[in-house]
């Protein structure tokens, strides 16, 4: 008997019957991304402490974002990543008293400030990326290049699905 994942109660569904179809395939993928996030999650705070000791493991995607769109209001930074102002506020605050990012005066509105990350972050951040990049190539060495594009290409578009 197949597991009941949708809380219908009876858990007497055949694995191939309620469930078939285009429905397997949802149920494969979130079984295949439950396993990656959680593999994901395990492996940010070691990222994170590879770039600084102290750093949060949420914090480390700030500076892939701000390293790779550069300079960015901090309600940007929650908008893009989906959290709130008071959360990003608190991640923003951690990461400038570590020495990685500065705030620095909007030139379009004075009135705003902008996140940068700041030359000891950069070189932090892109040591610790650097050395990410090449553990990807190390698992994936018997991958097709094009099958690693593919990959990228599917994220890609699965984010861009989460974000609207």
């Amino acid at each position: 008997m197949g597991a009941d994942v949708h809380g219908s109660g009876t858990g007497s569904e055949p694995e191939h019957g309620r469930w078939s179809g285009v429905d397997q395939e949802f149920l494969a993928l979130e079984r295949e991304l439950a396993v990656f996030l959680r593999r994901a999650r395990a492996n940010s705070g070691e990222v994170a402490r590879e770039v600084h000791p102290e750093l949060e493991p949420g914090a480390y995607g700030l500076l892939v974002r701000l390293e790779e769109a550069g300079s960015q209001r901090a309600t940007e930074l929650a908008a893009y990543f989906g959290v709130g102002k008071a959360t990003m506020s608190r991640q923003l605050r951690a990461l400038e008293t570590l020495g990685l990012v500065t705030r620095e005066p909007d030139p379009a509105d004075g009135r705003a400030w902008l996140i940068r990350i700041t030359d000891e972050g950069t070189s932090r951040f892109r040591r610790v990326r650097n050395a990410r990049r090449e553990l990807y190539v190390q698992k994936l060495a018997d991958w097709d290049r094009a099958e690693i594009a593919e990959l990228a290409r599917l994220l890609h578009h699965l984010n861009e699905r989460a974000e609207s």
